[in-house]
């Protein structure tokens, strides 16, 4: 399927070319996407999103009377090919802004780039702490890891589920697994009042965690954090479930697919995790839940609902056309790179916007103050329990 949604992207891109499609007159946004590697399948659909916003954008008149239009480059999740994607938009399609790229291991480095190529970035995903900070052209429409899981454990509390003792499982070869495992997990846990018994580690690739396991068995808790992607928290749920661990999975949003619910069933009954996007929310993100799962099937993809990530995606779009509508950008050449700095100071200095996710605005480590939600496995599907407004 994701090689579908690739072969899709590439096809697209060749045809713009050769029916030169992309002219002059079009302002052109740069997405770098990760075709490949530990979190594609969070961000293989994001390209669907992201032209939903552009097609909504180019059917209510586009940006200051121009089209707007996307091209694409696969990173397959490597930081070093994102700089070279980056390098290219920069440099060759002359874009006023880029989507992306998605994790934290490729923004660590691409970040940097793009400061001294001057084009602002914003990824979708990358929530590893402070990786925004120190740019001025870095922009990330996410919640800080810390920021999120903080509300997983309060919601715990709350509902008085049993939170007294912990271990944590993490993947070392990921930098935002690693993170979590070793930085944010246990951190905010032992700042609940959890005891962290103990720590198990994996590879993101490693099929057999029956070891790992059985480590988690020997020391019975009540919690078990996940650093790591969605696929390994299958595995590791599906492992805990033949070796009968019944500690409840709790994580960030590394592993927040929609369909992990689905590809989990009874193996994840309890798994709590945040989420910055939620389908039933409003109005709103119904709407667009349904037209994105109409527009994955048609791209062959399987999918049930929209992630966080697609949800993410699509806003930044939004946001990038707010930006060039109020900075009146022309989309002239001879103006590209002081319209980017505009598009920069705008989202920089944003009030509170309407997105897709509530009401988000910008902090000054550039990252999104954006309303939380956590929610709950149960039979197969995900459930709100809890809701946090920006900034709580």
């Amino acid at each position: 399927m994701k090689s579908k949604l690739i072969g899709l992207l590439a096809a697209t891109a060749i045809s713009l070319a050769a029916n030169g499609t992309v002219q002059a007159q079009d302002i052109l946004l740069g997405n770098l996407f990760a075709g490949a590697g530990p979190f594609a399948t969070l961000a293989h659909t994001n390209a669907i999103a992201a032209q939903m916003a552009v097609d909504e954008i180019n059917a209510s008149g586009g940006i200051n009377g121009k089209k707007l239009k996307i091209v694409s480059f696969d990173t397959a999740g490597k930081p070093d090919q994102a700089v070279v994607g980056l390098r290219k938009f920069a440099e060759d399609d002359k874009v006023m802004a880029i989507i992306g790229p998605f994790s934290s291991s490729e923004c660590r480095v691409a970040f940097a780039a793009g400061e001294r190529a001057g084009v602002v970035m914003m990824s979708m995903a990358s929530s590893a702490p402070k990786l925004a900070e120190p740019f001025t052209y870095a922009l990330r429409n996410t919640s800080d890891e810390g920021y999120m899981f903080r509300h997983v454990m309060k919601t715990l509390q709350d509902k008085k589920y049993p939170i007294a003792t912990a271990a944590v499982a993490y993947a070392t070869d990921d930098v935002i697994s690693k993170t979590m495992g070793e930085i944010v997990l246990p951190n905010i846990m032992k700042a609940a009042g959890t005891d962290v018994k103990l720590s198990v580690t994996f590879q993101t690739q490693a099929f057999d965690l029956s070891a790992q396991v059985s480590q988690l068995k020997a020391t019975p808790t009540d919690l078990i954090g996940v650093g790591a992607g969605p696929d390994s928290a299958v595995r590791l749920a599906q492992e805990m479930h033949r070796q009968g661990v019944k500690g409840r999975l709790v994580a960030g949003s590394t592993i927040a697919d929609s369909e992990l619910a689905k590809r989990m069933g009874a193996d994840g009954n309890g798994t709590t995790i945040p989420t910055t996007f939620f389908g039933g929310a409003s109005d709103k993100a119904k709407k667009f839940d349904q037209e994105f799962v109409k527009r994955s099937k048609a791209a062959g993809l399987d999918r049930s609902a929209a992630s966080q990530f697609d949800a993410a995606t699509y806003d930044i779009v939004m946001f990038y056309a707010h930006a060039m509508k109020e900075s009146k950008v022309t989309g002239d050449p001879a103006k590209l790179a002081a319209e980017r700095t505009s598009v920069r100071d705008f989202l920089r200095a944003m009030p509170p916007y309407p997105a897709l996710e509530g009401l988000i605005s910008f902090g000054k480590n550039g990252d999104a103050l954006k309303p939380v939600y956590i929610i709950e496995m149960q039979g197969g599907k995900w459930n709100l329990i809890a809701t946090y407004a920006a900034g709580t």
